[in-house]
């Protein structure tokens, strides 16, 4: 951390008089602003300062105050981010949401909830629950991640391919931009095109347009069933042709998720009911809605997935579910405690490439000597590829940034991005030059200096300020 008083004089009793003692973090206290899930790589950033303003006027005077001084801002929700993309790289403000955390409507009757930007996305699914309604997306940390920074990154989730990322359960937002400046955009509306949709703007921009202090989330009644099917195959291509017949059948399922032969080996003991000794891959569909209609997705589904198929199972209990969710949700960790860590990135590619997409990352980590394996959100094509990795490593660590490069390059080769789901921030900030053209590199500069004039707002990241075609020919 950067000291205060010798990097600006004064810095610390200006932010009180503006936002007040409460608001102003100092100390050891400050350490866990300079971080997120990217830590591992050795990525920790410096600040100025972090603050934590409790209302969406504190969010303006304080942007604001940095304009005038131009100071840089990094906004933060609840650093769950894989990208770095809420590390402060270049000093500055950390500002933290997550005192805007206050419910400002809740109208079951009309599915629909007002929340400020650091109510959890926990918090919002059990208010949604309680009256028999969904809010369908689900990203990791649901209890540490905060609304405000889901729509930064669009945050997805295994029930992405079934019912969209977070932008799509989005009507408005209320925001703090370059200067200051208060905007709303959208609300509690379910129809306008009245003008340019500049509240999809704010979806997936990490927190560079501006500072999310609000939102308005449509609801949906809650599926009355689910049924969970796990299917066990030899290999990735004879997975890949289970996922691919679950798209032609007709269902449209909840979740359509992959685990490659990698995942397998490092989970096998934990699976529930155990696995076939030749298993390689699983493909793990859920189906939901009305309770006359579950079963007959359920056998059809079966049926797409049974060419080659060495053994299936079906979760229909609330006992059986949460036993396959805590396998899931240990996936990530058992993976890494295969040699003490792991580098993952969240490319993506047209479902059609995904058994290319699979063997590429395993070929990508074995070129530059280590081992790789991958999982995902089979039906958007979604890959979380990963090398396994000794973290406390700095030249492994590199290896590993060494060898990602092929998979980004692989992923667009196929046709995809290189990033699905957890944005470009910090760690990935090399490869927008990558993925755009000249003239959408333009483009996108243009629509950031747009909102952020001087480029104050989460400077280094998603976008290069300011973008010239040049700059990513």
């Amino acid at each position: 951390m950067t000291n205060t008083s010798a990097a600006r004089p004064g810095l610390h009793a200006t932010l009180v008089e503006l936002l007040g003692e409460h608001a102003v973090v100092t100390g050891d206290a400050t350490r866990p602003y300079l971080q997120d899930q990217t830590s591992f790589q050795g990525l920790r950033g410096r600040a100025d300062a972090v603050v934590l303003p409790g209302s969406a006027d504190d969010v303006a005077a304080l942007v604001a105050w940095c304009y005038t001084e131009g100071v840089p801002i990094v906004p933060r929700g609840g650093g769950t981010g894989l990208a770095g993309g809420a590390v402060p790289t270049e000093g500055g403000v950390v500002c933290s949401v997550e005192r805007l955390n206050r419910v400002l409507a809740f109208d079951p009757e009309l599915w629909r909830m007002h929340v400020e930007a650091g109510v959890t996305t926990a918090r919002v699914q059990a208010l949604a629950r309680g009256s028999g309604l969904l809010f369908p997306p689900d990203p990791g940390a649901g209890e540490q991640s905060q609304i405000g920074g889901n729509i930064a990154c669009n945050a997805g989730g295994p029930h992405s391919f079934k019912y969209g990322v977070t932008g799509t359960w989005v009507t408005g937002i209320e925001a703090v931009i370059g200067g200051g400046r208060r905007l709303l955009a959208g609300g509690p509306l379910r129809k306008d095109v009245a003008g340019y949709d500049l509240k999809s703007l704010f979806v997936g921009s990490e927190g560079t347009l501006g500072i999310v202090t609000s939102a308005w989330l449509r609801l949906i009644p809650a599926p009355e069933a689910r049924r969970t099917v796990v299917a066990a195959y030899r290999d990735s291509r004879s997975g890949v042709g289970g996922v691919l017949a679950v798209l032609g059948s007709g269902v449209i399922p909840a979740t359509l998720e992959y685990f490659d032969a990698g995942c397998v080996a490092a989970t096998r003991a934990a699976f529930p009911g155990g696995l076939p000794a030749e298993a390689g891959f699983l493909v793990v569909t859920e189906v939901d809605g009305p309770a006359a209609a579950v079963d007959g997705a359920q056998a059809q589904v079966l049926e797409a997935l049974s060419p080659s198929v060495l053994a299936t199972r079906v979760c229909a209990t609330r006992g059986e579910h949460e036993e396959l969710e805590r396998w899931r949700n240990g996936v990530s960790f058992a993976v890494s405690a295969q040699r003490g860590g792991k580098m993952s990135e969240d490319v993506a590619v047209p479902v059609d490439r995904l058994a290319e997409a699979i063997e590429m990352t395993v070929a990508a980590a074995a070129d530059v000597g280590l081992q790789g394996c991958s999982w995902g959100h089979a039906g958007d094509g979604n890959l979380h590829a990963t090398f396994l990795i000794d973290a406390s490593s700095a030249a492994e660590v590199a290896t590993a940034e060494r060898g990602m490069e092929a998979v980004f390059a692989g992923a667009l080769r196929l046709g995809g991005t290189v990033s699905g789901e957890h944005g470009l921030g910090w760690v990935k900030r090399g490869q927008f030059a990558r993925q755009f053209d000249g003239m959408q590199a333009d483009l996108q500069g243009q629509v950031k200096a747009l909102f952020d004039p001087l480029g104050l707002l989460n400077p280094g990241k998603k976008v290069p300020f300011p973008v010239h075609a040049g700059d990513a020919a």
